[in-house]
């Protein structure tokens, strides 16, 4: 280690420059604080070889010890008064003393106390002789200790290890010192106030302040630096005459600039870009770039500008193959070429853009990538073309590109898009396999994947999962799944959607309370549905036709028809009118009760509306009048449902051939078992035992 750097100029010019009158001074100190003991008797034990030889062993010697001492240039003028000499001089002794009283202690463990002082005082003093004269900068300057024809080579050797021992405990004393006052620093304090007021505690603010504290004293030490350099050219400057007089005797002094500590640091965004790895990631882009992105494509002319215009006026039924031969063979495409081509067909015939680009795809002068295939997946992917997507898979595959996160990520939307909801599972799983964090967007394409499908409860299963990684749900999601829910009538699977919004902080709309209602009235709980279409109300919530209906078939499944007529009292006190939605739901319960008469009534507000009736209406017309054994009437209701049996589900089969069975009009039921078989709905054994009873214990038709 560079002495120079261990202690600071003034200590040396202080120790090896002494003057007599200090040093009488230190050897009266040292004389003081060792017992006098016979200086023959301690050079006996000092000179003796044998006596010394555990003191070798017992202190490691390094020959290669890395210490050297910076001569002081002799030129520095000391302004520092004696009692300051003195200070500095007496601390260095009495560490210096300190130190050697401990080493000979451990080798000469047989001698007494005043054995050791005696041979401190001998060693003491030639150092102070060697100070006097200004050997320290010889013994202390050298990287390996120089012999004494007083001393033997192990023991000064031993002496110039704790001298320089010494000038380094002086010199991280004084940094320390140092460090105190920058600390106390009014900028150091004011960094330190700026990050406990942004959240920084404890030990990384204790660490940010020493680090804030170090650098305000670099930057001193810097600014002194050029100081003395400032102030070393202006005294060269006045004394040029003389320098010029001297020139052929001395070498004149070479001036330079102090050097910078450290790095130059430069950030950009609060990214550190002084960091050399951030240099090889710039010639990496170049390099690509270089690659991808040539200056120019080449000019186009002659037959190639033919053959060029003839490929951008082919029609989406064309095959372009040819042409795109001949134009390779005229051009020589490379990259940018292809890319110029593509983009203008994209603008000049989208029609024949996707089938030229997959062509492309084959060329080893595109120097295809992933993301060209990707491209491509993506925009047959927006067409809803997943024949020609897993085609150009299967292509991909095959020329060794294996699809990334992007492209998977564009699987998972496009499968998610046509319900297919195996595969887009599968893709959603490998995305994660490659470590992909799935965002928001993925997430609720396989939500709305789910809930097509339905299978609202492993959509909900990724909520949950959304809301575990802190990432917040938009309410449009929330509201899927709970009309999911509704519609299947699980009241558990929508209470929990409905607690989930009301902790996420969503406002609660007239949708969310008429879905509410719609699930409890299915599940059968008309009173917690009563319970929310009343909140709805006193939120400021008008009801609609569609949310009243929800509540009267709610009181239909328990057939409270008393409290479903005092509801739509209380409503039309409140200026509601009843709609088509909630005509149907009462004409299907007054048909289930035979109420016939009361049933016309009710046809005749629907058709005061102007609206067609909804297939429920003749669904419940045609199991009323069946029931009642009113054969034109049913009939003509029979007639309606077999024109419009697209729309018929197997729940409506069912009930249709169940009434006809009842009402005695068993070729009707047969007829219609025979469309629900055709449309691929299997009828219940229940209903195929109803069926066979009819058909034995048959009875003629009642004439109406």
């Amino acid at each position: 280690m560079n002495l120079k750097h261990l202690i600071f100029r003034k200590s040396i010019n202080h120790i090896s420059k002494l003057s007599p009158k200090p040093a009488s001074t230190i050897s009266a100190a040292i004389s003081t604080s060792l017992h006098p003991v016979s200086s023959v008797q301690s050079s006996a034990y000092i000179k003796n070889p044998k006596p010394f030889s555990p003191f070798i062993r017992c202190i490691h010697v390094s020959r290669e010890t890395k210490l050297s001492y910076a001569s002081v240039e002799a030129n520095v003028v000391s302004s520092d008064s004696e009692d300051e000499d003195d200070g500095t001089t007496k601390e260095f002794l009495s560490r210096f003393v300190w130190i050697m009283r401990g080493k000979l202690s451990e080798v000469y463990t047989d001698c007494d106390k005043e054995t050791i002082n005696g041979m401190l005082l001998v060693i003491v003093e030639k150092v102070v002789e060697e100070m006097e004269k200004g050997g320290i900068q010889r013994m202390v300057g050298s990287k390996v200790a120089m012999p004494s024809q007083d001393f033997s080579e192990d023991l000064w050797k031993t002496v110039w290890e704790a001298s320089n021992m010494v000038l380094e405990d002086m010199e991280k004393a004084r940094k320390k010192e140092r460090m105190k006052q920058f600390l106390q620093a009014e900028e150091v304090k004011e960094m330190c106030r700026f990050a406990g007021e942004v959240g920084i505690r404890g030990d990384l603010l204790r660490e940010l302040r020493f680090k804030w504290a170090k650098e305000k004293m670099e930057e001193n030490d810097f600014y002194e630096s050029l100081q003395r350099f400032r102030s070393g050219k202006q005294e060269k400057g006045g004394n040029v005459l003389k320098e010029q007089a001297v020139a052929a005797e001395d070498t004149p002094a070479v001036a330079s600039l102090p050097k910078r500590k450290g790095k130059i640091k430069y950030k950009i965004y609060g990214l550190d870009l002084s960091d050399p790895k951030w240099a090889e990631v710039a010639d990496k882009i170049h390099e690509k770039e270089e690659m991808l992105w040539p200056l120019e494509p080449k000019p186009i002319s002659g037959k190639c500008k033919l053959v060029m215009d003839k490929i951008l006026s082919l029609k989406k039924e064309d095959d372009p193959s040819q042409l795109l031969a001949e134009w390779i063979q005229l051009l020589q495409p490379t990259r940018v070429d292809w890319i110029t081509l593509l983009d203008k067909l994209e603008q000049q015939n989208p029609g024949i853009h996707l089938k030229v680009m997959e062509l492309v795809l084959g060329e080893e002068s595109f120097q295809t990538n992933v993301r060209d295939y990707t491209k491509l997946i993506d925009a047959y992917a927006k067409e809803d073309r997943v024949e020609d997507v897993e085609r150009i898979l299967r292509k991909m595959v095959e020329n060794g590109i294996m699809p990334d996160s992007l492209t998977i990520t564009v699987l998972v939307h496009m499968y998610s898009k046509v319900g297919n909801v195996a595969r887009a599972n599968d893709a959603f799983e490998s995305l994660r396999n490659y470590g992909f964090q799935p965002d928001t967007k993925i997430y609720n394409s396989m939500m709305m994947a789910y809930i097509n499908a339905g299978e609202p409860r492993q959509g909900e299963q990724l909520l949950r999962e959304m809301e575990t990684r802190d990432i917040k749900p938009s309410e449009e999601i929330y509201m899927a799944l709970l009309r999911s829910y509704s519609r299947r009538g699980d009241a558990v699977g929508a209470g929990r959607i409905a607690n989930s919004m009301q902790f996420a902080g969503f406002q609660h709309n007239l949708e969310y309370f008429a879905l509410l209602v719609e699930a409890y009235g299915q599940a059968g709980d008309y009173d917690q549905a009563r319970s929310n279409f009343d909140n709805m109300i006193k939120l400021g919530h008008k009801p609609d036709d569609k949310c009243t209906a929800n509540m009267i078939a709610a009181y239909e499944k328990k057939n409270l028809l008393d409290k479903a007529l005092n509801l739509l009292m209380e409503l039309e006190k409140d200026g509601f009118e009843p709609g088509i939605e909630t005509y149907t739901v009462l004409v299907d319960w007054l048909g289930r009760l035979q109420l016939v008469d009361e049933t016309e009534k009710l046809l005749d507000k629907i058709a005061e509306l102007g609206e067609v009736p909804p297939l429920k209406v003749h669904v419940s017309l045609c199991d009323m009048y069946s029931r009642a054994k009113s054969e034109k009437k049913a009939l003509q209701a029979v007639g309606v449902l077999e024109a419009r049996k697209d729309e018929l589900g197997p729940n409506e089969f069912e009930r249709i051939i169940t009434a006809l069975c009842a009402g005695g009009f068993v070729q009707d039921a047969q007829r219609m078992l025979q469309l629900m078989e055709a449309k691929g709905f299997a009828a219940s054994e229940q209903v195929k035992f109803s069926l066979s009873a009819s058909q034995v214990f048959s009875q003629k038709r009642p004439k109406t």
